[in-house]
């Protein structure tokens, strides 16, 4: 895909990416696909499925209480649990707001370690790293952005979520469904939504605007940006997931590049199915 070739005008040190299909076909590569690059809040799609597995299993329930009076599961992994940004503190009674919140994943973290007495980075590995095969990947602190991973890793992940094995395919399409319809909030780095709608632990395109996914991205388009300068999309319409990993900080030039960058990944996949 000549697409991909866009990432070498980036202006980063370094920086791969993919297109992977729901069948793990990975359409195109670019880059150091094989380098680890801290992901961010690109970790937290990863924590996500890992607590979805946990659900599955019988450890918690997703209406469970966890978190600050009044939250459970489910308001954790929609950022709605109303805990601040990056404070273990409530400012916003459960459901009425989107906080974009990494306290609220680091919570999650410590209530899975604790109801499966497994640490979380342990359970990550056992539930979700270890059975995609993502050898590249470590969970070194927080479960909302201390993740590390490679290109590689990543196109696996998104070909589990297109066509889930770990998961019940109902469960990841409430993943992928909107929790909370018409809660407004800022998205980080793209100010003020409304709505600004989330899942189970993804973003949802919806009509946002700006938004870091591209002017043609379907609505139903899911995933995740991180500050590292990474991001991992799943455009159902497209039947696709690109991922791209850079070691430059979430900024400007990412805002410009990034929309352009995946209109041309979805032009050339729309050409390569006409």
């Amino acid at each position: 895909m000549q697409s991909l070739a866009l990432i070498e005008n980036w202006p980063v040190p370094t920086a791969a990416a993919a297109v992977v299909r729901a069948d793990g076909t990975v359409v195109a590569a670019q880059g150091p696909t094989a380098h680890r690059f801290p992901l961010a809040s690109v970790t937290k799609p990863l924590a996500a499925y890992a607590v979805l597995v946990a659900y599955e299993e019988g450890a918690v329930e997703l209406d469970e209480p966890a978190g600050p009076e009044g939250s459970t599961v489910r308001h954790l992994l929609a950022h709605t649990s109303g805990l601040a940004f990056d404070e273990h503190r409530a400012t916003a009674p459960p459901g009425t707001r989107r906080l974009y919140s990494n306290a609220g994943f680091e919570v999650l973290g410590d209530h899975i370690a604790k109801a499966t007495d497994i640490p979380f980075a342990e359970y990550l590995r056992q539930a979700v790293l270890e059975p995609l095969g993502m050898s590249a990947t470590a969970l070194d602190g927080s479960p909302a952005k201390d993740g590390v991973s490679t290109v590689d890793d990543l196109v696996r992940f998104a070909a589990e979520v297109q066509a889930p094995r770990l998961l019940d395919a109902r469960t990841v399409l409430e993943a992928m469904s909107v929790v909370h319809p018409g809660l407004s909030g800022i998205l980080p780095g793209y100010g003020h939504q409304k709505p600004n709608d989330w899942g189970l632990g993804f973003e949802i395109r919806d009509a946002k605007s700006p938004h870091w996914t591209g002017a043609t991205s379907s609505p139903r388009t899911f995933g995740h940006f991180g500050q590292s300068g990474t991001f991992l999309w799943i455009d159902p319409d497209a039947g696709a997931a690109c991922v791209a990993l850079t070691d430059r900080a979430f900024g400007p030039w990412a805002i410009e590049a990034w929309p352009p960058f995946t209109d041309a990944v979805l032009a050339e996949l729309a050409g390569s199915r006409g």
